[in-house]
């Protein structure tokens, strides 16, 4: 399968049992073997039959979600546990928790802080600390052991630590801030004083340098993310970034840091600080290096790269397109490189975080790494410093729901469920339902989070917006907003506002509360109902963009398709409509265009959308020299933008939740759906993150058959959709089967579908 086959050696993360679905027949009769065989052995030796051991330990730990918990303070005084599930096992019965006072005390198995006992569940994340009170700035160490799918015992995992902290606002552990040290692609000599550099990817980042000088100099050292004829562009456009810093050396020094200057802009009240024990940082690729008296060889200089705690093996794709393999390589390296100020920005030109930069950033981190604290760290942190648009509103229920379904853990809900009321904008609504911006009062802005009472929501589509708004000169005067018709009653919003009712439903259910599941559920209904009678026109097939006008915008019909909104017999006419409009729409709005096509089951146009190669796309960004994705699809579009926005990043979460259709149905993951638009692709492979742990999947074009291969982790199930194939056969693990949902186990399953 050449470069497709994920399942090597080198992947296999838990041990050497990866056994196919087969195992569920064979495992009972190994184990009753095993287990006679060993009782007649040890019962020879004198040994208790008691202590034997037969399964896979449990691996990867976590708590409250961080995977490596050194240098990490645990702020919840009742932190949540979690741990992956070994594919032998195929699921858990029970699990006994250990959590003691030292070291010493674990390994003796001796949980003196807390001692769980064998507790039957199935539960494999999010469980809770039941011990006795921690201590603020004790270290506490923990291990577990689990009975598998035929009650045997494990024996107990790897040992962890962890620290408590102290409490200040939020629940949410912040994760370490991590230190790449980057040495040069090339480093070349231009003449006896002078280099060049390139550190193959821009990144947040200070230099290392070491030079020896003979007497005390002055170097000059540029750094930046744009060249222009081989050297460094000294006057970028827009916010890409460059600086020129006199560096001064002398004899008793050989190793020196950059002192690179602070932006205004990003420096500024409401910008993200990063803790005083990190240097000055901006994105640069390349530097240069001038009036040096001494020679400078490549490992003298070092891009001292800083991003949140990472783990780049967590995800994997790869296809038979280069083009889309390129582009999922920069949207992922893009949502690794942002995470450095510890919640998600917009950028370097601010560095201020806003509620759909932040939603579009977790979908892509959740998909390309299993790392939740960030994001449940700036779902906390907008609860406190919303921002004006009306729809950057309206996300903010959306970031609880992703990180609810994708972490199963509902504590953020329980937290802030009265203040998320607000958030959905229904005290703004009419009879019909439908809301307004126009009814937000400064009381309602108070209950927002809004401490400057003069501050009003507005209405923003997409953005930029037209030339005449903007005074800047745009490649195209409608700005990204396919020239939509602002009204009172917005189509956009009132579809974002919709979704936002059905979440607090669903939210409601989740907590008990039956009188506020019957409200949200039955407004949700009058309002998709009011938006398909008052935005819809039914001669046209489409939905215009308000109450009062005929236009209709890709943006008001990719919303209305994105959440779910459209009638099935308006389906056709609305999915022709957004085909017809193209990439009318910001790097931001390709988020929701793509969820549209994928649900109204236009993956191949999706699929040319993310391969395309004019102006208006990702490899556009490629072709211009970035090695992140750009704030918008080149400057001529939006002409301050920056090199290094991750909310431009969306194929790093639509690969894997759209092309593969890989998703969870319940929270937590302890059900994954799969539903592949895979398109014209003749072959493609992918590892995408859960808590559960990695689900690995392969696909290759056969002559008439496509051949799936796919791997669940222990203790999930999966739901893989062949519907797309109604006239096919249909085989699972060489057994032919219906169509409709196939039912996979943990371990190796294998679709052949024949035509």
């Amino acid at each position: 399968m050449g470069r497709f086959r994920l399942f090597g050696a080198n992947d296999v993360n838990h041990g050497s049992a990866r056994k196919g679905t087969s195992i569920l027949r064979t495992v009972p009769r190994l184990y009753f073997l095993s287990v006679t065989l060993t009782f007649l052995m040890l019962a020879c030796k004198g040994k208790k039959v008691n202590d034997i051991v037969y399964g896979e330990v449990p691996v990867d730990l976590t708590v409250e979600y961080i995977r490596n918990t050194n240098n990490v303070l645990i702020v919840d005084d009742s932190p949540e546990f979690g741990w992956i599930v070994p594919h032998s096992a195929i699921s858990q019965n029970a699990y006994q928790l250990l959590v003691a006072s030292s070291e010493d005390q674990l390994r003796n198995d001796i949980g003196d802080v807390w001692d769980s006992g064998k507790v039957s569940d199935k539960q494999s994340s999010n469980v809770e600390y039941k011990g006795t009170p921690l201590i603020v700035g004790r270290t506490y160490y923990w291990k577990v052991k689990i009975w598998d799918a035929t009650d045997m015992p494990s024996a107990f995992s790897g040992i962890q630590s962890f620290k408590i902290g102290k409490r200040e606002k939020g629940i949410t552990s912040a994760n370490s801030l991590q230190l790449d040290p980057i040495r040069p692609i090339t480093l070349k000599a231009t003449d006896k004083s002078s280099y060049r550099i390139d550190f193959g990817k821009a990144a947040f980042a200070t230099l290392q340098l070491k030079y020896r000088a003979i007497k005390k100099d002055t170097l000059v050292v540029r750094v930046g993310e744009q060249l222009i004829n081989g050297r460094i562009n000294r006057d970028p456009q827009g916010t890409i970034r460059y600086q020129e810093v006199r560096l001064p050396v002398n004899s008793r020094e050989n190793t020196y840091i950059l002192p690179i200057l602070p932006d205004k802009r990003n420096t500024k009240v409401g910008a993200i600080a990063l803790p005083d024990s990190v240097p000055v940082l901006m994105p640069f690729r390349y530097a240069e290096i001038e009036h040096a008296k001494e020679p400078i060889f490549e490992n003298d200089v070092v891009q001292l790269a800083f991003h949140g705690y990472w783990n780049d093996n967590e995800s994997r794709f790869q296809s038979s397109d280069t083009i889309l393999d390129q582009v999922w390589d920069l949207c992922k390296y893009s949502i690794k490189a942002t995470t450095f100020a510890g919640v998600y920005i917009d950028g370097d030109r601010e560095r201020i975080p806003y509620e759909a930069d932040a939603y579009l950033n977790q979908l892509s981190h959740y998909s390309t790494d299993r790392e939740y604290a960030m994001a449940r760290r700036t779902i906390e942190y907008f609860m406190e410093h919303p921002t004006w648009p009306t729809e950057w509103q309206l996300h903010v229920a959306l970031m609880f729901h992703a990180d609810y379904m994708y972490t199963g853990n509902a504590e953020l809900i329980e937290r802030y469920y009265e203040d998320l009321k607000y958030k959905t904008l229904a005290g703004l609504r009419r009879a019909d339902g439908l809301i307004s911006s126009d009814n937000a009062t400064p009381e309602f802005m108070g209950k927002l989070g809004f401490k400057d009472p003069k501050v009003k929501l507005k209405d923003i589509v997409d953005w930029p917006p037209a030339q005449k708004d903007t005074g800047w000169k745009l490649a195209t005067p409608e700005g990204e907003r396919d020239g939509f018709v602002f009204t009172p009653i917005n189509t956009v919003v009132n579809c974002m506002y919709y979704r936002n009712l059905e979440i607090m439903a669903e939210f409601a259910g989740v907590l008990d509360k039956a009188d506020d599941v019957k409200f949200y559920t039955d407004l949700a209904k009058k309002v998709k109902t009011s938006i398909n009678t008052v935005l819809f026109d039914p001669v046209r097939g489409v939905y215009v963009d308000g109450e009062g006008t005929e236009h209709a915008s890709l943006h008001s019909n990719m919303m209305a398709m994105a959440f779910h909104i459209v009638p099935e017999t308006a389906k056709g006419s609305v999915a022709k409509f957004i085909k017809g409009r193209g990439m009318a729409c910001s790097v931001y709005g390709s988020q929701y265009l793509l969820e549209a096509l994928y649900n109204a089951g236009e993956g191949q146009y999706a699929l040319d959308l993310m391969t395309a190669t004019s102006n208006r796309s990702w490899y556009n960004m490629i072709r211009i020299g970035s090695t992140m994705t750009l704030e918008a699809w080149d400057m001529k579009y939006k002409p301050n933008s920056d090199w290094n926005h991750a909310w431009g990043a969306v194929p790093a979460n639509m690969v894997a939740r759209g092309l593969w259709g890989i998703n969870p149905k319940v929270p937590g993951y302890d059900i994954a759906t799969i539903k592949p638009q895979l398109g014209s692709l003749k072959e493609t492979s992918i590892i995408v993150p859960t808590i559960k742990g990695q689900i690995k999947a392969v696909y290759m074009l056969l002559g008439d058959t496509r051949e799936f291969t796919i791997e669940i982790p222990g203790n999930m199930k999966a739901e893989f959709d062949v519907g797309q194939y109604p006239k096919a056969k249909i085989m699972l693990n060489g057994i032919k089967t219906e169509n409709g949902t196939l039912h996979l186990r943990p371990g190796k399953n294998t679709i052949l579908i024949s035509h």
